[in-house]
């Protein structure tokens, strides 16, 4: 008899946030909750970290935990599809909190490898060492308090994830994190919420690791200016997050799941050369009768609306199973001259 298949990181980590808030009170955990979403959407720096104690790490492990892994982990195919041949060999994730970058890459990247966690919030690394341990490749990972600001030092590290970190910090702070990690890393990826503030910081996150010798795999098809006017619209993706029933009690509604919008860069440092998508759908596609509208950002680099017809063949039905994010044409279709 067969053994049965192991446990995907996504259902391990699942399985390990179940029962999570067993004990807390669903009043106080819907009010940290939403306390959390207010700083972590907002445009305001904090001088203390976010995560307090127990029941905000409760909170957030729950309600925000699937959402930052779906996010990193699109972020992170995007960028494997763009640097195939390459592997990291260790991992560091700034101001990871609970570990949600951790699981992501172990979901990404097959195998066990160094993984350091730095966060200045004690109670977060605590649960992060605690839902690490039910899944082996996460085993050993390092949880390491440090401040995460200009006084910033890193150990080099083949990966270096940031994620929904960046709106916590000043201006100073940003800049000093994003200097240090193009300092220690081969390959840096950062994920922020998906609004214009967001947007924003990721952009000029871009602009100081371009500077610093790095070319872009993703989600961009170049390493050029960003294409969009400042102020006129912003980049930005959506990942599918099943629905906890935390989820349903603090934002209600029915549904079994919600899409967590993003922004995101993946770079890695030359020598290395990624192979990014020919270009990008940056919206999602309007699929109407005998045709799929698509908004591309280019490698020219340039934003263009193409329709796609039934008259196209394969590249049609490649259109209409194309979802936001995706690279275009699709791997799978060949290209009949869009």
């Amino acid at each position: 008899m067969n053994a049965p298949a192991p446990a995907s990181p996504a259902d391990t980590l699942r399985s390990a946030l179940a029962g999570l808030l067993e004990g807390l009170p669903p009043r106080q955990a819907a009010q940290a909750v939403e306390r959390l979403i207010a700083t972590y959407r907002g445009a305001t720096p904090t001088g203390a970290p976010i995560l307090r104690d127990r029941a905000d790490v409760a909170a957030y492990a729950a309600y925000r935990m699937p959402a930052t892994f779906e996010a990193v982990r699109s972020a992170l195919a995007a960028f494997a599809d763009a640097v195939p041949g390459w592997t990291p060999g260790d991992h560091l994730d700034i101001g990871g909190g609970t570990g949600a970058a951790a699981w992501a890459v172990s979901a990404t990247w097959d195998g066990k490898r160094p993984v350091t966690v730095l966060d200045w919030a004690e109670p977060a690394l605590a649960l992060g060492r605690e839902l690490a341990a039910a899944h082996p490749a996460l085993a050993d990972t390092r949880w390491q308090r440090s401040r995460i600001g200009t006084a910033l030092t890193l150990d080099s590290a083949d990966l270096v994830t940031v994620s929904y970190v960046l709106n916590e910090l000043t201006d100073g702070d940003r800049a000093a994190l994003v200097d240090a990690a193009a300092g220690a890393a081969r390959a840096v990826v950062i994920v922020e919420p998906g609004t214009p503030d967001g947007y924003a910081r990721v952009i000029e996150a871009r602009d100081r690791l371009i500077s610093a010798g790095f070319r872009v795999a993703a989600p961009c098809p170049h390493s050029a200016a960003c294409p969009i006017a400042p102020g006129t619209d912003w980049c930005h993706f959506s990942a599918r997050v099943s629905r906890s029933s935390l989820h349903r009690q603090v934002k209600g509604g029915s549904l079994a799941y919600e899409d967590e919008k993003f922004s995101y860069v993946a770079a890695i440092r030359l020598p290395v050369s990624p192979a990014p998508a020919p270009a990008r759908v940056v919206r999602k596609p309007q699929i109407r009768k005998g045709q799929v509208l698509l908004d591309l950002c280019e490698k020219d680099p340039a934003l263009r609306r193409i329709t796609v017809t039934k008259r196209h063949g394969d590249l049609y039905r490649a259109a209409r199973d194309t979802d936001w994010g995706d690279a275009w044409p699709s791997p799978s279709a060949e290209d009949e001259g869009h």
